[in-house]
């Protein structure tokens, strides 16, 4: 796999928890790094952390879910990095509690599908067209095992990250004939903020790595990945070398997708 010297990365989300040790370990490669978040306090702090690894980089605040909001930040980034090599969508939200669905705070409920969906399409729609131009870019969308299975007490948070996953897997076939690779990544449950404040991790004692999960971006960015394009890929649990040897068998049976399952051999839908 080639060196990321050189290269430009934009993570969504890059003040606190998984987008600020991702974007310090994509830094620590070489990467020039655009970091986006809400808060310039903690954007800059991440950015210090980067221009130790003699990083160029950049911070900007801006809010994901406003279309002209990203739009300046992208064009920000652009203009004293370069073009972006890499998107990170990492900023997301999640249900404020553990309740059904008719109990929910309709406001709050929203605020996460606005994040976990509209920030990814808002970042894609400046980002992707510089890279179907170049003929070069990939995409790694911060992803969730709750995108696979139904959650009744998270209902905003598993609804958001399964159609994310469905948005990739939407545009794979598009972007694959520019040569731009998108790939969703799960890191399993490791110990942030979020996670901090969610009733099911109380008692949680086996978390997983966040330095794996930098490792496993940082692969992602130098291509390792790229035969499992428009796939989900579970950083906390898969056999990566596994995935990545058994990638042609992945995409001929259209494994790693979300489909409905058939109920018998010749169902109409399958």
């Amino acid at each position: 796999m080639g060196s990321l010297a050189g290269q430009v990365a934009l993570i969504t989300g890059a003040g606190r928890g998984i987008g600020r040790e991702i974007a310090i370990g994509l830094a620590a490669e070489g990467m020039a790094v655009g970091l986006l978040g809400r808060t310039h306090d903690t954007l800059t702090e991440t950015l210090k952390e980067c221009f130790k690894h003699g990083s160029r980089g950049v911070a900007v605040t801006a809010d994901v879910c406003r279309p002209g909001s990203v739009r300046e930040a992208v064009r920000l980034v652009e203009r004293d990095l370069g073009p972006i090599d890499l998107l990170v969508n990492n900023a997301g939200q999640v249900d404020r509690a553990e309740v059904p669905i008719w109990e929910t705070d309709p406001t709050q409920w929203w605020q996460v599908i606005e994040t976990n969906l509209r920030g990814p399409y808002n970042l894609l729609r400046c980002v992707l067209p510089g890279m179907v131009a170049r003929r070069s870019g990939r995409v790694i969308n911060l992803n969730s095992g709750f995108a696979l299975r139904p959650d009744g007490d998270y209902t905003a948070y598993a609804t958001s990250k399964g159609a994310l996953l469905q948005l990739s897997d939407n545009m794979a076939d598009s972007l694959a004939r520019h040569d731009v690779v998108v790939l969703d990544i799960s890191p399993g449950a490791v110990a942030t903020d979020m996670t901090a404040g969610m009733p099911m991790f109380k008692d949680m004692k086996a978390w997983g790595s966040i330095p794996y999960m930098v490792a496993v971006t940082v692969d992602a960015a130098r291509g390792r990945f790229d035969e499992l394009h428009g796939r989900f890929i579970h950083a906390g649990r898969d056999d990566l070398a596994e995935l990545v040897e058994r990638a042609e068998e992945i995409r001929r049976t259209d494994a790693r997708t979300l489909r409905l399952r058939p109920y018998k051999d010749d169902d109409p839908m399958a």
